[in-house]
């Protein structure tokens, strides 16, 4: 499996790539009043208004510092009965993919409800590098985020 690496902080994670559309450079984010802390803003990318939510935010509680590495992941999301959407993930260190044996992602057996994104981890040099599973950080977010609207 082809995995991309990205970094929050200092703290390394992995995302499969097959997940992913498109890697976009940072852009300038339009923000909006009465959102959460983790959500960055809105772009216009290819004349589609895309959300963008910034993971450093969401799972180590402070924002992405912004490098020349950092990057907006854009993915596709599909919910029951919804039109099709695309989000836009930031990561700081977005640099570069690695392949590695789908037999290497060790299950994170049982994870709490905030954490339900965690699909397991790859253990490289006695350090666990956490994988997330896109689908759940997507439907989490969308649960979570009753305001973000995916009609076009």
């Amino acid at each position: 499996m082809l995995l991309l690496v990205f970094y929050l902080g200092d703290e390394k994670y992995l995302i499969k790539h097959d997940s992913i559309r498109e890697i976009s450079p940072m852009v300038v984010l339009k923000k909006m009043p009465h959102m959460p802390d983790y959500f960055a803003g809105f772009f216009n990318y290819r004349g589609q208004v895309v959300p963008v939510i910034d993971l450093c935010q969401f799972i180590q509680g402070y924002p992405c510092r912004m490098q020349l590495s950092t990057r907006i992941m854009l993915v596709d999301y599909q919910q029951a009965n919804q039109p099709a959407a695309i989000f836009g993930l930031m990561a700081e260190k977005l640099t570069e993919a690695i392949r590695k044996p789908a037999a290497t992602l060790i299950s994170s057996g049982p994870t709490l409800p905030k954490s339900r994104y965690l699909e397991g981890f790859i253990i490289e040099r006695d350090k666990m590098i956490p994988c997330l599973n896109l689908e759940t950080l997507l439907r989490q977010l969308y649960l979570d985020t009753d305001y973000v609207s995916t009609t076009n």
